[in-house]
């Protein structure tokens, strides 16, 4: 067991931080959608700035443990955290939509299977794409 949690340490910090990020983004998302007239989208919109920007930063301090040398090797870092983000972001407003929009499923719910699938995708994006140098 032991040697199953070091093999796997940043799958297992990914995930706290990940489910962190993830609660950020759903009540972000809540109290728009739920307490306020906003459109569940623009909601969407700003709950995942809010948890992309929380996630970029635990993901390079703690899960991936980078330490770009320089502002350059920052900047292509937190670009590429935010490129790929944006592409899992394409992902959740078209299951956003299908889900509540053509299904009318409860926001919430959708919602909720929604995080689960970006977040798997966003997972893998970071680990072999964005923060290379993993501890």
């Amino acid at each position: 067991m032991v040697r199953w949690i070091n093999n796997h340490h940043a799958l297992i910090e990914y995930a706290v931080w990940g489910t962190c990020a993830f609660l950020i983004n759903l009540s972000v998302f809540t109290v728009f959608d739920v307490w306020t007239p906003m459109n569940y989208q623009l909601a969407n919109a700003i709950g995942w700035f809010l948890a992309t920007t929380f996630a970029f930063f635990t993901n390079k301090m703690w899960v991936f443990a980078t330490h770009a040398n320089g502002f350059k090797a920052l900047f292509h870092e937190m670009w590429s955290f935010y490129f790929f983000r944006a592409v899992t972001l394409l992902m959740d407003i078209v299951i956003l939509f299908v889900g509540i929009t053509l299904f009318k499923g409860n926001d919430i719910l959708v919602k909720l299977v929604d995080q689960c699938i970006t977040n798997v995708a966003n997972y893998f994006f970071s680990r072999w794409y964005i923060f290379k140098t993993v501890k």
